[in-house]
């Protein structure tokens, strides 16, 4: 079978890209000058504009490979082994984000009046849906198929709100309509990232690991030709206006390219996914050169997830102590908006890559050591990081 026998670099590099560009969204939450909407036309600014748009590819990408990952673990597993790896290292992701991302990512407190459910969450609950797949034998052509229809059809539910599920709210809340839900007294949950298109997502991308079964030039063909058509279709259904993003075109290219990423609408999934795809299918399989530091980033996306949010927002919490005494409002609970912060706090763009570029300095070494460490302690626990 071609390229299941070894890691593929070309799927690391292209999560390493994308993990890069995470950082920088990241990096911009924290120490950007967030007065201004990056994505409100009337008030952006291209290198605004871009810097936010492209951080627009990380999670879609991100998730689609994480399903085509889980197919060629696939070679290398039986379908039981499958179903429990994804079964409990999803749960394990679930954890992660209400407990680290939460609590040492994104909230500097442990005060549980407020949670979000982000991208972590969010592919945690579809590692557990495809685990469950997996374990009733769901051949990946039919997964892939299901993922399909899903990304194409959900936005026929946008008007479908939790109140009209009557006991079972909770659960369309946490699939689709994205709005703050109390689940307990005093405790508010946000699913930010509802499940049901990131599911489809990793089930695509479960399914497209089948092109890696194929010769590899015929792959990198049909990859080409699967971005390209997606990319035609993100171009042609935005241009023609009537399905695909709550968010008409209104004229200019800021509002064509302003699309609904919560959830992901069917037009945002095409216009991240069909280009990504169609870098997938020219970069080699295995990376030489420069590009092998990005190819780490991307042997390590976990851990660097885990180690970059704490680094970026203690380093935002000593700079706003130093700047102005306080730092209130990045360590408020609930979270962000009930603790001002100062009208001039946050730096220019320049700044912000700045910051960018030392926070990868710094995270590099670790995710070094990490990855050589992986790759020759036999522990289980570092299968899951």
């Amino acid at each position: 079978m071609s390229g299941t026998s070894k890691r593929l670099d070309s799927i690391d590099l292209l999560r390493g890209v994308v993990i890069l560009l995470m950082a920088l969204d990241h990096t911009r939450d924290f120490f950007g000058d967030l007065s201004v909407d990056p994505m409100d036309a009337a008030k952006t600014w291209p290198a605004l504009f871009l810097t936010r748009w492209i951080s627009h590819f990380c999670a879609p990408v991100f998730v689609f490979l994480a399903g085509t990952s889980a197919w060629l673990q696939a070679q290398r597993k039986t379908p039981a082994e499958l179903s429990w790896f994804l079964v409990s290292r999803g749960l394990w992701l679930v954890f992660l984000e209400l407990t680290w991302v939460r609590c040492l990512g994104w909230f500097f407190n442990f005060h549980y009046h407020f949670s979000v459910g982000q991208v972590i969450w969010a592919i945690g609950w579809s590692m557990v849906a495809l685990g469950v797949a997996v374990r009733f034998q769901m051949p990946p052509r039919v997964a892939g198929i299901l993922g399909v229809l899903v990304i194409f059809l959900h936005n026929l539910t946008d008007s479908w709100r939790a109140e009209q599920f009557g006991p079972l709210w909770w659960l369309w809340r946490i699939l689709h309509d994205r709005k703050n839900m109390e689940i307990a007294p005093g405790y508010v949950f946000f699913p930010q990232y509802p499940l049901l298109p990131w599911m489809s997502i990793l089930f695509a991308g479960y399914g497209f690991g089948m092109f890696y079964a194929m010769e590899d030039e015929r792959r990198r063909r049909l990859t080409l030709w699967v971005g390209l058509v997606a990319t035609g279709l993100f171009v042609a259904i935005r241009a023609w206006g009537g399905y695909g993003d709550p968010r008409p075109w209104v004229g200019g290219v800021y509002s064509f390219l302003n699309l609904s990423k919560y959830p992901p609408s069917l037009l945002f999934v095409l216009m991240t996914l069909g280009p990504a795809l169609v870098v997938l299918s020219r970069l080699p399989d295995t990376v030489t050169g420069w590009w092998r530091h990005v190819v780490l980033f991307g042997r390590a996306p976990l851990f660097f997830y885990l180690i970059h949010l704490p680094l970026i927002h203690g380093a935002a919490v000593v700079y706003a102590l130093l700047a102005y005494g306080s730092a209130d409002w990045l360590t408020d609970a609930p979270g962000w908006g009930r603790v001002a912060k100062p009208g001039d706090y946050g730096f220019g763009l320049a700044g912000v890559y700045a910051v960018w570029v030392t926070v990868l300095g710094l995270t590099y070494p670790a995710c070094v050591w990490f990855t050589r460490k992986k790759r020759e302690s036999k522990a289980v626990l570092l299968r899951y990081l």
